[in-house]
């Protein structure tokens, strides 16, 4: 019967005592509210704006200025050698290669898992390995006429470790790396 009665105040304009009886309502449903306004202490105070993925990071690199403009040579300059150094270090094998940025075009290439390094080195992907990878690409590299190569790491990479002692191991035997850290 209060179901009735409510139903025709709020058809013929009650608006002024529906905030009324919802709360009447809520008491005979159980405490389940279908028109109440929010609290002040409520859930919904608590929540932030994206709150769905909380524990989600962001990848992408922010600069402290993002209005900060980068000149044209700083932008390019890695690109301005003409050959390029790619170190892969896998669990297994090491390989690096020196390639022609333009023709793409590997002009001497090195790893752990050719038959003739196969057979000098104990393990394939530890530190001597890397440090004799970096002295055969080097050599290599010299027959081939390229004394100047760049290397940027990749995303995942980080420059230390078995990288560096590619890299290091290339600058100690004669080849100038010149090493392109973001």
């Amino acid at each position: 019967m209060l179901k009735q009665v409510c139903h025709r105040l709020s058809i013929h304009g009650a608006d002024k005592i529906r905030p009324l009886l919802c709360l009447q309502r809520a008491h005979f449903h159980s405490g389940q509210i279908s028109f109440a306004p929010r609290s002040f202490f409520g859930v919904e105070d608590f929540l932030d704006d994206d709150n769905s993925r909380p524990y989600t990071y962001q990848k992408e690199k922010k600069t402290k200025n993002p209005n900060k403009h980068i000149s044209f040579k700083q932008r390019t300059i890695a690109y301005m050698e003409p050959f390029t150094l790619d170190v892969l270090i896998s669990k297994r094998f090491v390989s690096a290669s020196i390639t022609h940025r333009v023709t793409s075009k590997q002009v001497a290439v090195a790893g752990t898992n050719s038959k003739d390094i196969k057979a000098v080195l104990k393990s394939r992907s530890d530190i001597p390995a890397c440090l004799a990878i970096g002295r055969i690409l080097a050599e290599r590299a010299r027959e081939a006429d390229v004394y100047t190569a760049s290397y940027t790491p990749r995303d995942r990479d980080k420059f230390e470790g078995k990288i560096r002692a590619v890299v290091q191991s290339l600058i100690d035997n004669g080849i100038d790396v010149k090493v392109y850290l973001d």
